[in-house]
This record gives C-alpha cells, structure tokens and sequence, in this order.
C-alpha cells in the first residue's frame, strides 16, 4: 500500500520539499503515487495529471511526479506553460536525478532533489507574487489500485 512506502518523516521531507520549492514560484508541484501503473506510463501520469486538476493551473505552471512502486515506474509530467520554457530533455534530467536515488533506495531524498531542481526551473520563468495563491494542495496523491 502506498500510504505505508514512506515512513513519517520521509512523507514529511517530500511535502516539506514541495512547499520550500513553492515558496520562490507560482508554479505548483504535486507527488502521487500508486502501487501499479494501470497501463502505458505517460498516459497514466497524464491522467493523474488531469484527475488532479493540475490543468487547470492560471498559468499552465503544475508539475507532476508520479510513482508506480510496483511496477517501478516514474514519469515526471510539466503542463504548456512550463514546457514551452524548459530547454529539451529538462524532465530527463531531473529523472535521471531522481533515479539516481532510487537505485540506492532513497526514494524520499530522489524525490525531493527532484521536487527541488523543478522548483528552481519554475522560480526563474514563473517568479513568487505577492498575489500568488497556492492553487493545488501540497499532500502527496495516493492510489491503492
């Protein structure tokens, strides 16, 4: 199950990293993760992506980091706004990053380096406002399935 794959503190640093990587953007990052990738990996993540309401983000801003624990899938998924900004293979990077981790069982830390480096991406093309209004939760998404 999920809910159980991170111990308390591990849960804690990953929204812990989500909130300091929003603090300097109007970008919104999200964590969902789920014990099997129901089908092809990026239209799952797409789907999540929309289920969450990411899409519907003012400035197409929301990043996705999704996780299949069972099947060891991980997509990173960025809406319009973010994708026309980023260089190519920017999402490849972070992954690669993320992965690193994750082959050494840190999947906690993977992720908030992960969450960290598209927070900062996300800083220098969608800057913090003062009018800035966190538009998506910052709890990590499970799904049992």
């Amino acid at each position: 199950m999920p809910t159980t794959f991170f111990s308390a503190a591990e849960h804690a640093a990953i929204i812990d990293s989500i909130h300091k990587a929003e603090k300097n953007t109007s970008g919104e990052i999200r964590v969902h993760i789920e014990n099997q990738c129901a089908y092809e990996l990026m239209d799952r993540a797409a789907d999540v992506f929309a289920s969450l309401g990411m899409h519907k983000t003012e400035l197409k801003n929301g990043v996705l980091f999704y996780l299949s624990i069972n099947d060891r899938k991980f997509a990173i998924l960025g809406d319009a706004g973010i994708n026309t900004k980023v260089p190519a293979g920017f999402w490849d990077s972070i992954k690669e990053l993320v992965l690193d981790h994750f082959k050494k069982g840190e999947y906690a830390l993977g992720l908030s380096k992960g969450i960290e480096k598209a927070g900062l991406k996300l800083s220098e093309h969608f800057p913090y406002s003062k009018t800035d209004v966190n538009e998506l939760s910052n709890e990590i998404s499970f799904n049992k399935n």
